[in-house]
């Protein structure tokens, strides 16, 4: 596995607020944001903010209190094939698998691993985000 991250994902109560409290700091969001998720290039990661049981549901866990911490990390990888390589890495590793790959709703092609403490990774080949020439992912330019 490349040792980046590619996106913190936090799963929020409030998505429009949580939206509006990043942009009050000065955070440019992405062209790439949608109604569902707001999407702000961090240096060479990517912070997204999505409804707390969207996220949970994502990931295919229950969105419960205690059950989900409410974010996810995410590993961008450059095909489908590389999510089931790595999914399979992070098994043989001691990982436990949480969601197989398969492809996503809007797409890409993703699954979820949980690290030894139960933190979540997401597995992701998203086309509509390559990765640059370091395997940074680089968002659509930022809005207003």
């Amino acid at each position: 596995m490349r040792q980046t991250i590619s996106f913190i994902m936090l799963g929020v109560e409030n998505l429009e607020r949580s939206r509006s409290f990043y942009r009050a700091l000065g955070w440019r969001e992405s062209s790439g944001s949608q109604a569902d998720v707001a999407f702000f290039q961090v240096g060479c990661v990517a912070f997204a903010l999505f409804g707390r049981a969207a996220l949970a549901d994502d990931a295919g866990v229950p969105a419960a209190a205690g059950s989900f911490p409410g974010f996810s990390l995410a590993h961008n990888v450059d095909s489908a094939a590389a999510v089931e390589a790595t999914l399979l890495e992070a098994v043989a590793a001691g990982g436990r698998l949480v969601r197989p790959g398969e492809k996503a709703s809007w797409g890409g092609f993703r699954g979820y691993f949980a690290d030894p403490d139960g933190f979540l990774w997401e597995v992701c080949f998203n086309p509509f985000f390559p990765l640059d020439e370091n395997g940074f992912i680089r968002l659509p330019a930022a809005t207003g």
